[in-house]
């Protein structure tokens, strides 16, 4: 940064207001590259222009890159904070801290709201009335989780629209794995009992369960109800075997508690969260921060926890208790306590290492955060080995840490989409893809629609340019996409063509099959380069392709599947295009539309019982054909 654009902004700052607030500071595009909180806004920006030897690389850094700074005040501190986390989202600033927005954790989510509940594996952790648990490790864990509950408990598995049009019990009761609550041959009262069996299970609560169940067993012994006390002691038998599996790491809680450590160095920072419910570890998460650097004494690790904390919190459950690896003084723990505790609307404790019992979670968790530091450095370094091979077996000016790759799809010609999907460092970039529909024309033509797709992507220059572009297809659509880069001027730009793998006859007697190499074909030059297919660099550009491919398809079935329900919507008499606009807004399946009563459909705006009834009526009988 020139001295003569440091003193403008200082000039710019010196008229900031000195109350709370979130400043951003943006390049010279005008792309948010910072997102920052402050008690005292003119205080807290003024602090970044001065000359100090304090400030940490990424800092310096930071600050060569600021053309101009913006603010917007709030009204306490706890707001600034909140407003911070929720523009780190959407301006995905390059030099803030942030989580990955593909990282969406699973929990269990039992919907307590409906009469006859049931449990659902969910991602998004949202105000719906219903109740949830976790986050676990994986998704399989959870249905592995829901399926053993379901069996235990005889709860439903059926969809809510599925139960609603049921006139005798399905197959899933006849095997004793349900009650029917569909044909009422269970009662609410006791329906409700079998789920609060089930979350007492997922709160831990395992010796309160089992007696409760000890005594239904005994109790339909006595009645002679013969049958359901088996399937109680089957039940206890089963729960024990799993509750004896667990790993308990604090017998002596009965808090939901998550555990906050750090590992890192030079190459980048490994933040590890354990999550443990009533004792019991029931998973981890683990984040990767490549421009924090644990070990440099002028990086605030305080830094990196609060914003970790205020992000992740946002979209996920929130615990009794936070355990962080240091001290953050007094005044930022009752900030971040004010703010959780409003979002939380329940009392959380935020402190480190305070008692043995904290100290051995401490331990756990540095142990892990120490593990997964290390296989995340060596995965790291088998990207880099394949990045490297890339560059120079294609003759790349510099190694492509990004890499963009688009896909066409169609069906017969019609809703003709694209995607583009992004790689940074070998690894998917989820928040960085993009969808297009294809708008310069009608009909079947990939030439075409990589034409416009590669132009298109090409003129957003706040996105950034890619060091590398993987284009689907052989050298047809590759000579689209260098047409494409020569009228935006950015031939420069390298671009790879990559024909599919194929299987072919040989001869006209011969059974013999071929199957030929994944070719990648060059501009100018007429034979295809060929990877090992055991290499880093074959491994990451054919998943940059597939990624594409599955974005494109999961795109345009989308489509496909908003029009078939628009299209069915349009046979029903009395329909017209504005209260189809509302059904499509409010409901996206035909699944959410059938479940729905007449009396429900009815209170909506601009229905009435009479178009209610023959909506349901027509969506019945096109389900029966």
């Amino acid at each position: 940064m020139s001295e003569k654009k440091r003193e403008e902004l200082k000039k710019l700052v010196s008229e900031f207001a000195t109350t709370p607030g979130v400043y951003l500071m943006k390049s010279k595009t005008d792309k948010v590259i910072y997102v920052g909180k402050a008690k005292n806004l003119k205080s807290r920006v003024r602090s970044y222009l001065t000359d100090s030897k304090d400030h940490s690389s990424k800092t310096r850094l930071l600050v060569q890159n600021i053309d101009h700074i913006e603010t917007i005040l709030t009204n306490s501190e706890a707001e600034a904070f909140l407003l911070e986390a929720t523009l780190i989202k959407k301006y995905r600033p390059k030099y803030n801290i942030r989580l990955k927005d593909d990282k969406n954790y699973p929990y269990i989510r039992v919907s307590t709201k409906d009469d006859f509940p049931r449990l659902y594996l969910s991602r998004r952790v949202i105000p719906d009335g219903s109740s949830y648990y976790g986050p676990y490790t994986s998704g399989l864990a959870v249905r592995q989780t829901i399926k053993f509950l379901n069996k235990q408990f005889k709860i439903r598995d059926c969809k809510d629209s599925y139960m609603k049009s049921r006139k005798r019990p399905c197959m899933t009761h006849q095997i004793g794995r349900c009650t029917a609550p569909c044909v009422d041959l269970i009662s609410e009262k006791d329906y409700a009992l079998d789920v609060l069996a089930a979350e007492k299970f997922l709160k831990g609560k395992n010796e309160q369960l089992l007696n409760e169940l000890n005594d239904r067993m005994f109790k339909a012994s006595k009645d002679e109800m013969f049958e359901q006390a088996a399937h109680f002691r089957d039940s206890i038998k089963a729960l024990t075997h799993i509750i004896e599996r667990q790993s308990v790491v604090n017998a002596g809680s009965d808090l939901d508690q998550d555990v906050i450590a750090l590992y890192g160095d030079d190459r980048g920072t490994l933040l590890e969260c354990l999550h443990i419910r009533q004792g019991r570890l029931i998973g981890n998460q683990n984040h990767f921060f490549k421009m924090f650097n644990a070990a440099d004494p002028s990086e605030d690790a305080r830094e990196l926890i609060t914003s970790f904390v205020i992000q992740y919190y946002q979209d996920n459950i929130i615990p009794d208790e936070l355990i962080v690896p240091m001290e953050l003084g007094l005044d930022l723990t009752r900030l971040m306590v004010t703010v959780l505790e409003e979002k939380k609307s329940k009392k959380v404790l935020v402190r480190g290492v305070h008692d043995e019992d904290s100290r051995k979670l401490m331990e756990l968790a540095n142990a892990n955060a120490n593990e997964h530091f290390q296989q995340h450095m060596q995965k790291a370094s088998q990207k880099e080995k394949g990045l490297l091979e890339i560059q120079r077996k294609l003759k790349l000016p510099q190694k492509p840490e990004r890499i963009e790759c688009f896909d066409i799809s169609h069906f017969q010609g019609k809703e003709v989409v694209a995607s583009g999907v992004v790689f940074i460092d070998g690894s998917p970039a989820k928040d960085h893809y993009r969808r297009f529909k294809i708008k310069s024309f009608e009909g079947n033509n990939d030439f075409l629609a990589m034409k416009e797709v590669v132009g298109r992507r090409l003129k957003h220059e706040e996105w950034g340019e890619p060091d590398l572009i993987v284009i689907d297809g052989g050298k047809g659509q590759l000579g689209m996409a260098r047409k494409i880069l020569e009228e935006l001027d950015k031939e420069y730009i390298p671009v790879v063509g990559l024909a599919k793998a194929r299987v072919k006859r040989l001869g006209f007697d011969k059974r013999e099959i071929e199957e030929t190499e994944e070719r990648f074909y060059l501009p100018g030059r007429e034979n295809p380069v060929t990877f090992s297919t055991s290499s880093g660099a074959f491994q990451i550009l054919v998943g940059v392709r597939d990624e594409a491919h599955r974005f494109a398809i999961t795109y345009h079935r989308k489509l496909r599947d908003k029009k078939g329900l628009e299209s069915e919507l349009d046979y029903v008499v009395g329909l017209g295009e504005k209260r189809k606009r509302m059904l499509l807004k409010r409901f996206p399946s035909l699944d959410d539309i059938r479940s729905l009563s007449i009396e429900e459909m009815a209170k909506l705006p601009g229905f009435n019982e009479v178009l209610a009834e023959r909506i349901l009526l027509h969506l019945k009988e096109s389900d029966e054909n």
